[in-house]
This record gives C-alpha cells, structure tokens and sequence, in this order.
C-alpha cells in the first residue's frame, strides 16, 4: 500500500468527470503526432492495412476461397461498421468474440485454414484493413443481455487494483486520465484506435497486448492472451467508448 500511495502521489490529478462524454487519447497528442495519424502517407498503421488488403483477395485453404468471395473487393464493401460493432456474440462459441476473434473464426470456418495464431502477422494485417473500413463511424458495441455478464465482469477487472504497485485500470485511465506519471501523459485508455502503432513498439499491436504492458506496469502477472479476463476487458472497453470514432490505425507515443 506504502508503494501504491507512492505513486499515485506522483499523478498529477485533473479534474476528471466520471460522467463526462468518452475523450480520445488523439486529443491529448502532439500537433505532430495527430498530423501522422490523419495522413494516410504518413501513418505507418497504413503498411499493416495495406498487407491485409491484399490478404483480403488472397484465394487460401483447401477450398481457394478468399474474404473477396463473401465480403466484396474490399473491407469496405460489406464490413464497414463491423470494427464499431465489435465485441459482438458468437452463437457458435456461445460467448463474445473480439473482431480479430471474428476474423479468425471466419477462416477458420470458411477458408478450412488452420486457426491462426493471436496477434500473429497475418490476422493482425487483416483486423487493420477491417478495422480501417470503419475508420470516421462511431464505437456502437451491441446492446445485448448476453453481453451484459461479460461487460460487468470487464469493469470490474477494471477497477479492480493489481499487482506490486497495488493500482487498478480506472485509478489512472478514469481518475487521473490527462494527468501525467513521471513524464508520460496519462491517456483515457481508450479502445477505438486498435489494431494501434505505438511508437514504443515500432509496430502495430492490438489492444490485449497494450493491456498486458499495463498489467507489468504496475507488476501484475498478466492474463493471457484470448483469456475470459481479456475478452471481458474488450466487452466493457467498447461499452466505455461508445460514440467514439473508430481511429484505426491509431498512432500513439
């Protein structure tokens, strides 16, 4: 507790209204930084939808089917608004799926390829280029009962205070989001910008690595990857972010 007190004494606090509109984390950035995200040539989330682009028309599996022959010529065709409308149920699976989830099932389902690794390159490619169709629309999560367990589970994982530093998801993201830890801005931790290029990684990354970098922060062991844990965080975090535009590729510090 001692070491948590610590901390959050270095937080510089603002006056966050719990009830307030979602912010983005975009609006906190540098001019130069909201610039590289707007243009396209410069975005370098944009090489990611690019390759998924092209895996959209790539004929793949043992029936040579490609996204092109259910889905249109691109993402955009018929997918526009499915990265808002994600974490949505699955009938089959009989839980949430995330759109990377969704993806994976489709080719899984469709294509006969094998289940492709999370976060892997291929499926990471094509969650942009699907995810990018929706760019501009607002967060519209399903308002459906059977979401309802898993959006309450992910707030209160949320809120729920984790590891050595003893601090929980919404003491930063919620109370003190604009303030500053050290040197670093403290975001909103929003959701509508993923898959995101984050500087820190030279890369782009979807959201449930960017929550296992928070939980090491404050020296949590982090969940794994395409856990009950993660999924419910993403179900919520869409809930939190409703009305939010769709940023993908966002680009963050």
């Amino acid at each position: 507790m001692a070491r948590a007190a610590a901390v959050l004494a270095g937080l510089a606090t603002g006056p966050v209204d719990a009830q307030a509109p979602p912010r983005s984390g975009y609006e906190m950035m540098s001019r130069e930084l909201q610039a590289m995200q707007r243009d396209d040539s410069l975005n370098p989330g944009m090489l990611w939808v690019l390759e998924g682009q092209a895996l959209w028309a790539r004929r793949e599996g043992p029936v040579e089917r490609a996204c092109t022959d259910c889905h249109g010529a691109t993402p955009a065709d018929r997918l526009r608004g499915a990265a808002a409308a994600h974490p949505a149920w699955d009938a089959l699976l009989a839980r949430p799926v995330t759109l990377a989830e969704r993806i994976a099932q489709c080719r899984i389902r469709h294509q006969g390829v094998a289940a492709p690794a999370a976060g892997g390159p291929a499926l990471l490619a094509l969650e942009a280029a699907v995810a990018h169709a929706s760019r501009g629309l607002p967060m519209r999560p399903p308002d459906d009962a059977r979401l309802e367990p898993w959006r309450a589970r992910g707030q209160a994982l949320w809120q729920q205070r984790l590891g050595q530093l003893d601090l929980s998801c919404a003491q930063c993201h919620d109370e003190r989001a604009g303030g500053r830890l050290g040197g670093a801005l403290i975001p909103p931790g929003n959701a509508a910008g993923y898959p995101t290029y984050r500087l820190e990684w030279q890369g782009l990354g979807p959201l449930q690595r960017r929550l296992r970098n928070c939980m090491t922060g404050v020296r949590a062991e982090p969940w794994a990857a395409g856990s009950d844990e993660m999924r419910s965080l993403e179900v919520y975090l869409a809930w939190r972010d409703r009305g939010l535009p769709v940023e993908a590729p966002a680009v963050r510090p």
